[in-house]
């Protein structure tokens, strides 16, 4: 595959993971919409739809959707070192242009709500308790679980009797959906889980910079975190796949 054929379906999946995923967690908050308050069982489900949509889109660039992805992917030696900006640069532009249609989509929502200065939860994470080494503690954590997943999850082979045995990847990317309701669910609470660079990032500079009625600050402070400590848990999970597969 050539490196345009990455950058455009990475793209296009990841635009559609954060349209989707951003677009959960603004049913739930903001007041005007019918899925207002729905809660964190909610977006954790929405979140791993949308990683289900957006994944299976990206399909044929191997739908990495997360530059911790593809840097575990890299150093586990599975793909080559020279695609990681591909990718990661597709990855980017996706996540601010789904934020962007997020936005579009809810706008009247967005305008009417009754604190617009609490909506940069809907575009990126933030911890429960301000603690920035911890916060990249936790990151870690929740990408190591995904990206090591991602590589070691059993595939399809043939028994010795000839009868196919499935592993997880016969599922497809529903597989992954679970895996990241999971994560959420169980890690998700200090700080969101973001476990991807770009999932944090470009929908924080889209809120930046979009003419969203009221907003409040960015947060930039805080934003390192979720790009920081998913490049390690992703690093480290490909460091042990190099060593143990």
């Amino acid at each position: 595959m050539t490196g345009g054929e990455i950058f455009v379906w990475e793209l296009i999946g990841t635009a559609i993971l954060i349209l989707m995923g951003a677009g959960v967690v603004a049913n739930v908050t903001l007041k005007d919409s019918l899925g207002h308050n729905g809660g964190w069982l909610l977006i954790n489900f929405g979140w791993g739809f949308a990683v289900f949509a957006g994944a299976s889109v990206a399909a044929p660039s191997g739908a990495h959707l997360n530059p911790a992805v593809t840097l575990g992917l890299a150093v586990a030696d599975k793909i080559e070192w020279a695609q990681v900006p591909i990718y990661i640069a597709a990855q980017m532009i996706g996540a601010f242009l789904g934020a962007t249609l997020c936005w579009l989509t809810y706008k009247l929502q967005f305008d009417n709500h009754d604190a617009p200065e609490n909506t940069l939860g809907i575009f990126s994470t933030g911890p429960t308790v301000d603690n920035k080494p911890w916060n990249v503690l936790s990151e870690v954590i929740g990408t190591f679980v995904l990206v090591f997943w991602v590589l070691a999850s059993p595939t399809v082979k043939v028994a010795e009797t000839g009868v196919p045995q499935f592993g997880n990847s016969a599922l497809g990317y529903a597989a992954v959906a679970f895996l990241v309701v999971g994560i959420g669910n169980s890690l998700g609470g200090p700080t969101g889980y973001a476990i991807n660079p770009a999932r944090d990032l470009g929908p924080r500079i889209a809120y930046a910079v979009l003419p969203i009625k009221g907003k409040g600050g960015a947060n930039w402070g805080y934003s390192w975190v979720p790009v920081v400590g998913p490049l390690i848990g992703g690093a480290l999970a490909g460091l042990l796949a190099l060593a143990l597969i």
